[in-house]
């Protein structure tokens, strides 16, 4: 039987590339997201036997606890789990930003992804499965605006750091995906609909594409049993490190 992944955050970017990556390896996927009619869409394009969509908010601990448990048997025996789901909001330094925003990105990219972790550990253990974080460069890198939403990818590397040394000797793998400037909905999300702010953004950069990362992360997973990626920081040729800021007094 073809192997299972589990992508969250499965509707867009990243998730959706990853969706057509593995779906066209021969892999069953399980996939969730927020947006019920796009999760259709990917399952009547790919099959219901290819691809099996579960709807809903991954901040609803009782929600995706529910959801868990109508995964058909079929799709029950999950060998990676990539957890992708995720959000920036705002771009505000930290003085003038909304901390309603913050709470929704320390609920999404912290809380959920460590609720729907320690929800599937049991079976990623039994089937010396494998965990892939999708993280940021924003986690080791500050820069202005990015204050809650980088401290809550420094969360997930540091997360997968743990995970890999709890679940030593188990045979799971645990690997965090850092990426720079990828050109997604990333930036539409965060700056609520801002087109113009897109597109300044990565006019010119040849940024990361989502087709980019779902290649990488097709590799990660299809690595030997004995091999693991603690690590993986991505930037486009064009983005590299920024000088330290220095404020002069006039």
């Amino acid at each position: 039987m073809s192997r299972a992944v589990f992508i969250t955050g499965g509707t867009s970017g990243f998730g959706a590339a990853a969706v057509e990556r593995f779906v066209a390896g021969g892999w069953r996927v399980l996939t969730s997201g927020r947006r019920a009619e796009r999760l259709q869409a990917l399952v009547e394009r790919f099959g219901a036997e290819r691809v099996h969509a579960l709807a809903f908010d991954v901040r609803d601990a009782e929600a995706m606890r529910a959801a868990l448990a109508t995964i058909p048997p079929a799709f029950a025996g999950i060998d990676v789990l990539i957890n992708n789901a995720g959000l920036a909001l705002g771009t505000a330094p930290a003085q003038r930003a909304s901390l309603e925003q913050w709470r929704q990105m320390i609920d999404t990219n912290v809380t959920a992804l460590a609720a729907i972790t320690h929800a599937l550990l049991p079976a990623l253990i039994e089937r010396k499965g494998a965990i892939i974080n999708i993280s940021s460069i924003a986690g080791s890198y500050p820069y202005t605006g990015g204050n809650a939403y980088g401290a809550t990818k420094a969360f997930v590397t540091q997360f997968s750091l743990g995970l890999r040394s709890d679940l030593h000797g188990t045979g799971v793998r645990v690997t965090s995906i850092e990426p720079g400037l990828a050109q997604t909905e990333f930036t539409l999300v965060r700056t609520s609909g801002d087109d113009a702010a897109s597109d300044a953004l990565y006019a010119g950069a040849h940024p990361i594409t989502a087709q980019d990362i779902a290649e990488t992360l097709w590799w990660v997973a299809n690595l030997p049993p004995h091999l693991n990626v603690n690590r993986l920081e991505l930037m486009p040729v064009s983005q590299s490190f920024a000088g330290l800021q220095i404020h002069r007094e006039s």
